[in-house]
């Protein structure tokens, strides 16, 4: 009898609170170094902000490509004479199209919501969202956790929203991690029903983990922390219109359902011929397990791809396959509105007051 694969479960529901406070502490953290910098510009001669603002632009867009290239050029996984045999074998015009349709939705539902969320603030036209959402990617592509994206959109408004940007742009990341626990949850008890990968002793210990940290969590839901209490966080959730709320839900499902449902069409297109619910519950799996580990955003698709070869694996799926996959993914939903960023952050400007320039 072939014993079963182990696994090593993350600590799911820690690591991804951790990565959720890590992440508000850091945009916390960027209020005061992004007044040290609008200090440090207006204090130096006009020429030399130009110089500064031109130098952190390619700096940027330079680190950005790099580590994109480098992702590629040294993955010595991806067979790249295997997959050119099945794309020719299965090539279709419509389906390369449809595929790079989802990703267009992708990151359009994205862009919605910001401009959703941004209202709260003031109105932003869709082509001033997509301008903010892009050039936010790709400031933090390299940034622990997508950190520099709240740096990113923060610098397109004014510096007396730079709080308000930040606890927005927290709420839009923080609907799609609780829509990927809510959906990974369910993926992971039928997988786990259908393939027994995990003890039914560690699939409750997660389950009663998860229940405790939430009754915990609200219990001392008014101690104070450096000024901030869980009560003061849902009291300023409260303060956003319930329509902007309901919309912002609404468009987080649309994208999980667009990027999840991307992943198993790619898989078809390279003949993987799996149940769909067998396949859907690996695919949300694996967001929710990789999307609890703090990662950068560079390296998602080796994140994603490792937890990746474990579920399909056991379904069965080439190796090849499933980093070829997840790759095409990264690149699709990441490299591509990154290189499309990088012309919005080499044409930004900051906004510095006329009497400042010497």
């Amino acid at each position: 009898m072939i014993p079963k694969p182990m696994i090593v479960v993350p600590g799911s529901i820690p690591n991804m609170m951790r990565s959720f406070a890590k992440s508000f502490v850091s945009s916390l953290t960027f209020q005061s170094t992004k007044f040290c910098f609008f200090a440090l510009m207006i204090s130096i001669p006009h020429k030399t902000k130009q110089f500064l603002v031109l130098l952190v632009k390619l700096l940027i867009v330079g680190g950005a490509f790099y580590f994109i290239y480098s992702q590629l050029a040294n993955n010595d996984k991806l067979d790249w004479h295997q997959f050119i045999t099945i794309f020719n074998k299965n090539k279709s015009i419509t389906g390369v199209g449809f595929i790079l349709l989802l990703s267009i939705l992708n990151r359009y539902f994205e862009i919605l919501k910001w401009k959703n969320l941004a209202s709260y603030i003031r109105p932003i036209s869709t082509l001033e969202s997509t301008k903010q959402v892009l050039a936010a990617l790709t400031a933090g592509v390299f940034t622990p956790n997508g950190v520099g994206e709240y740096a990113g959109k923060a610098l397109y408004f004014d510096k007396s929203d730079t709080k308000q940007v930040i606890f927005l742009n927290l709420i839009c990341n923080g609907i799609q991690m609780v829509l990927t626990v809510i959906f990974g949850f369910f993926g992971l008890f039928y997988f786990n029903y259908k393939f027994q990968v995990l003890p039914t002793q560690t699939v409750l210990f997660i389950l009663l983990g998860f229940i405790s940290l939430v009754v915990v969590l609200f219990s001392i839901k008014k101690i104070t922390l450096k000024g901030y209490s869980i009560e003061k966080l849902v009291a300023k959730i409260n303060a956003i219109p319930e329509g902007i709320h309901r919309r912002n839900i609404f468009l987080g499902c649309c994208r999980y359902f667009v990027f999840s449902h991307q992943y198993y069409f790619l898989f078809l297109g390279f003949d993987v011929d799996l149940p769909y619910l067998t396949l859907m519950a690996a695919v949300t799996s694996v967001y929710f397990l990789a999307s609890s580990l703090p990662s950068f955003q560079f390296l998602e698709f080796a994140v994603k791809g490792s937890v990746a070869l474990y579920f399909f694996g056991v379904l069965g799926v080439n190796e090849w396959i499933i980093i070829f996959v997840s790759t095409l993914m990264w690149f699709l939903n990441v490299v591509i509105p990154v290189i499309l960023g990088s012309f919005y952050v080499l044409n930004f400007k900051t906004k510095i007051p006329s009497d400042s320039i010497t």
